[in-house]
């Protein structure tokens, strides 16, 4: 690879990190806390490819070139005659182009956000080691809360602080046990990559009839049934739900 199509990956590579940095797209791979970050290295590997290619077209590679020209010539056989090459020196394979692809499929297509696949991969992020005591509530009703702070709460407060308050939690559909719909949301601690997933029950009026990954905002009460995590084998929390209404993914994804 010469150093024009070495910037133009560069540069492709730097503006996809820019373009999902400057708009909320990343928050689809990591948290909100690292958009500086990406910005930064955006915009070194962006200067880089274009020193690389100022370099490269005032002639500044043309010793290096050269010099790989050099590096291919001593590959002749004695005599002067050319190598098995025939004289035209080693191409590498054109796979190699092939690493552009997630720069590109990042700038054109930008993957959707971790969803019902990957919940249904991995085991609830529950453990019981989160929290030792709940506050109580604040106040409002209905109480909007994210879907680990109840689950902990319903497991292992065994829903005291929740009492018969009306709850406000927001996720997206799921398989579950037994084919039932459950609600669920993935929480990071640092990127995607180690996404795991907040699972809920559903009873009372449940939306059961929607799609993996439709996003609902949901209203009920804390229920003392539970079921099992088919990944995990771990207790599941329920909520009775009052009623639901299906919206758009969120800005944040995840918790």
């Amino acid at each position: 690879m010469n150093r024009q199509a070495q910037a133009v990956v560069l540069l492709l590579l730097g503006g996809s990190v820019l373009k999902a940095s400057v708009t909320d797209v990343y928050l689809r791979y990591v948290k909100e806390g690292l958009r500086p970050f990406l910005i930064a290295a955006g915009v070194l590997l962006v200067a880089a490819a274009l020193i690389t290619l100022w370099y490269d077209l005032r002639g500044g590679g043309d010793d290096a070139d050269a010099h790989a020209g050099h590096g291919h010539d001593s590959h002749d056989q004695p005599g002067g005659g050319p190598g098995p090459g025939g004289g035209h020196g080693h191409r590498e394979p054109w796979v190699g182009w092939l690493l552009i692809l997630p720069a590109l499929g990042l700038l054109l297509i930008s993957p959707p956000a971790l969803g019902s696949f990957a919940a249904g991969q991995a085991g609830t992020a529950l453990t019981g080691q989160e929290i030792d005591q709940f506050p109580p509530l604040p106040d409002g009703d209905p109480v909007t809360l994210t879907l680990l702070d109840y689950a902990g709460r319903a497991i292992l407060d065994g829903g005291t602080t929740l009492g018969d308050r009306r709850i406000q939690l927001t996720g997206f559909t799921a398989p579950g046990p037994d084919g039932e719909a459950i609600l669920a949301r993935m929480t990071l601690s640092c990127c995607a990559a180690d996404g795991r997933p907040i699972k809920l029950g559903m009873s009372g009026d449940a939306p059961t009839w929607l799609p993996p990954d439709s996003w609902v905002e949901v209203v009920g009460r804390y229920t003392t049934r539970l079921g099992k995590d088919p990944v995990s084998d771990v207790d599941i929390p329920y909520v009775e739900v009052e009623s639901w209404r299906r919206i758009d993914p969120p800005k944040q994804p995840y918790e």
